[in-house]
């Protein structure tokens, strides 16, 4: 397809893919040029250059009296910026807005928005302005021959193309914007520390990016509230112009609460507020208690959350809301701007800095070469008031005799067109006797100033010495201490599932159909429960209601099961298999709780087994994971609980009457396997099932071994255990007659 348009009476046909290409490419530069990013020299997009420049011509200075927003906006959009009247003012109210400006640079009166909602503000035509004193630092230099001009849109006016800011004002207050394939996010900094960068730079231009850093330790946002980004990542971030860093809420404990003063930048406190409040309505804050928003006119942010006791750890509670809340924020760092060639680049903060000081030293001598045109041309006309003043009365006989007096004078005196033009208009009472001695006043003055501006610019280093000044100068006037502290703090964790639970002793029981159920406490009797029709207790285990019990199958997969979740010991319980996806057949052979760093001894009556902690058996898959495999005509044995893996002494009991003792250094810590030999069982006889691993466990120096058979019992002490120490893998040692057939084994501490 083509496109035709006229050129003159002649139709040119263009490619539509060549006239799309090239209307697109146009239309990224314009946004790119002219609307969505901050040119390095003031800092300002093309809206907000109008703004400020339109202000300015209404006389709406910051000694003035505010006018209505609206005047001001019908001047931008209808002089210089065609664009919607709500775009020009929503830049407007940005640029007023002391929360989302570090130095504002419109003084607003009325409704001009709040930190909770920055839209809140009132219509252009309810709202009153004028420019702050800051935006001084934008157009004191604006007459002095300092900016290029430019028509506005329609030819009919002029506009600067770039102010002449008298500091890196694209560093001072930042921005934002969207531009076609590329976008900026440059954050505000404090303008003492870029006054101190900029001195050093123009002391030293090939410090480091380490000596500045010395000067600018990061940015400073329009709020007290805490910089958490280590200081080797806001490095790195100002070596590339790339990064991003982390804002934290300030707070402090009173009286047992925990008060909010100061929250991160465009952070709105009525949304962390719901955000904490939806939380507890969906029962994941159980320790907070209540909520108040106190803010007013001497407390800007004062946010409180009430604990629901004087236990709950405060620090946790709070590194769970920074993680889930805006109580902490992460912001881009991305410094792309239009530099001083015109061209969009993300610029590194040295890179930044040093155009700008060249911009900056360009504008001040073309200010000091406009103000020396100036001075000379004053000196000049005032060398021609001087002649004619000494010769006044020749001078007026040519004036009152001659038709034509100004050829004549310039031909009689030796003057310019210009002086004798000037002596003509002249008022006579300015040629009187005591205008000689203003003349020649005003002529020396003039002449001093002369060989010091000629001086300055025939001397760089005179020229950065002014610009120096001039830098202190600002910070003077504007200069203010850092609001955002730079504090690196750790990495705040929310809350996992059992933190949020009350973590208190129970008892989870296994009934032999494969019923479980949960019991407060630990001093349950199992048998004294109410079991199903046919049912009966299996077994049992202690520990706490935030941890998950893990259960173990005939087939040597285990479960997680959360111990909370559980239903009361009171009822009946629940069959396990309503929770799990147990393959079927199998039958559930043991339970084991504790912290995931607990070491267990797992083990089949093979004879095989081997050491693991509780984090190996975890798993959130309703289906299990295998952990043991359990050889030929194998059964899974009940686990047992290690105190020292280090120090513990494995047991090992065969139906024959036989036991092994032995260290349980001897086995390997596997997370899953077969595991080792503990005693020797034949294979023909395990699978015959004439012979087997009866019981396994593991004893310490102040427990003892409670062997049962039938309703006798054997206690051994550890002194006692010696006949039965051996090798790993061993026969072991026959147990005393009445105690060939174990049924079970226990360990008790010796207390």
């Amino acid at each position: 397809m083509t496109e035709t348009s006229l050129i003159g009476d002649i139709p040119e046909q263009i490619p539509l893919h060549d006239y799309t290409e090239k209307a697109y490419l146009d239309y990224s530069m314009y946004v790119i040029l002219d609307r969505a990013l901050p040119n390095i020299g003031d800092g300002l997009k093309p809206v907000q250059r109008r703004i400020i420049y339109a202000m300015s011509e209404l006389g709406l200075k910051s000694t003035a009296k505010y006018k209505k927003s609206a005047r001001t906006v019908g001047d931008v959009i209808g002089k210089f910026h065609p664009h919607g009247d709500s775009a020009a003012y929503e830049a407007m109210v940005l640029m007023a807005q002391s929360f989302s400006y570090r130095y504002p640079l419109v003084d607003g009166q009325g409704n001009w928005g709040a930190p909770d909602d920055p839209k809140s503000f009132a219509a252009m035509r309810y709202t009153e302005s004028k420019l702050a004193r800051f935006a001084d630092i934008l157009l004191s230099e604006l007459g002095q021959g300092t900016a290029d001009w430019k028509p506005n849109f329609d030819g009919s006016l002029e506009e600067p193309s770039i102010m002449p800011a008298r500091a890196p004002h694209v560093l001072l207050n930042g921005t934002t914007g969207i531009a076609v394939g590329m976008a900026t996010d440059i954050p505000p900094h404090n303008l003492r520390e870029i006054v101190g960068a900029c001195i050093h730079l123009l002391d030293q231009p090939k410090a480091t990016l380490e000596e500045i850093h010395a000067y600018i330790k990061g940015p400073d946002y329009p709020t007290d509230a805490e910089i958490v980004t280590a200081q080797n990542d806001i490095l790195k971030s100002y070596e590339t112009g790339r990064g991003s860093l982390k804002m934290r809420a300030v707070w402090h404990k009173e009286d047992g609460d925990i008060v909010l003063t100061a929250l991160p930048h465009q952070a709105s406190g009525a949304k962390i507020l719901e955000q904490i409040a939806s939380q507890m309505n969906a029962k994941k804050l159980p320790m907070v208690n209540d909520l108040r928003d106190e803010s007013d006119h001497e407390n800007p942010t004062r946010l409180i959350i009430v604990p629901k006791s004087n236990r709950v750890d405060l620090e946790v509670l709070m590194n769970h809301l920074f993680v889930t809340t805006d109580l902490e924020k992460s912001y881009r760092i991305n410094m792309n701007m239009i530099g001083i060639n015109g061209r969009p680049e993300v610029k590194p903060l040295k890179k930044i800095l040093s155009e700008w000081i060249k911009f900056r030293l360009n504008v001040v001598k073309r200010r000091i070469t406009h103000r020396l045109e100036k001075v000379e041309k004053r000196l000049h006309l005032l060398d021609g008031l001087l002649i004619a003043l000494l010769n006044i009365d020749e001078v007026i006989r040519i004036v009152r005799g001659e038709d034509e007096p100004k050829p004549i004078l310039i031909q009689r005196f030796s003057l310019s067109d210009i002086q004798a033009e000037y002596v003509l208009e002249t008022k006579l009472r300015q040629l009187a006797r005591l205008e000689e001695f203003k003349i020649k006043a005003e002529q020396k003055e003039l002449a001093k100033e002369q060989e010091k501006l000629e001086k300055i610019l025939n001397s760089s280093q005179r020229l950065k010495s002014l610009v120096k000044k001039e830098l202190l100068e600002v910070a003077e006037e504007f200069g203010d201490d850092r609001r955002s502290p730079i504090i690196e703090r750790v990495e705040a964790k929310a809350f996992c599932e059992t933190d949020l639970i009350v973590s208190e002793s129970v008892t989870i029981v296994l009934s032999d159909k494969g019923w479980i159920r949960s019991a407060k406490g630990h001093d349950l009797d199992p048998l004294s429960l109410n079991y199903k029709e046919g049912d009966k207790f299996f077994c049992e285990v202690k520990g706490r209601s935030n941890q998950n019990v893990i259960l173990l199958d005939s087939g040597g997969r285990t479960y997680s099961i959360s111990a909370h979740s559980l239903p009361s010991a009171r009822g009946h319980g629940e069959p396990v298999t309503g929770r799990l996806n147990a393959p079927s057949g199998v039958n559930f052979n043991g339970l084991v709780m504790g912290e995931d760093n607990q070491h267990i001894l797992l083990a089949t009556d093979a004879g095989y087994g081997f050491v693991a902690k509780i984090e190996d058996l975890q798993t959130k898959n309703r289906s299990g994971k295998a952990t043991i495999s359990i050889p030929k005509g194998g059964k899974v044995l009940l686990p047992a609980l290690i105190s020292d893996p280090n120090k513990d002494l494995v047991i090992a009991v065969s139906n024959e009457g036989r036991m092994l003792v032995f260290p349980i250094t001897d086995l390997p810590q596997l997370a899953r396997g077969k595991g080792n030999k503990l005693i020797s069982i034949p294979s023909s006889r395990l699978q015959a099932r004439e012979e087997y691993m009866v019981a396994v466990t593991s004893i310490r120096e102040d427990q003892q071994l409670l062997l049962y058979s039938g309703k006798r019992y054997l206690g051994l002490k550890l002194s006692d255990l010696e006949h039965y120490r051996g090798e790993r893998g061993r026969r072991g040692n026959k147990l005393p007659r009445g105690f060939q057939k174990v049924d079970k084994v226990e360990i008790k501490s010796l207390d």
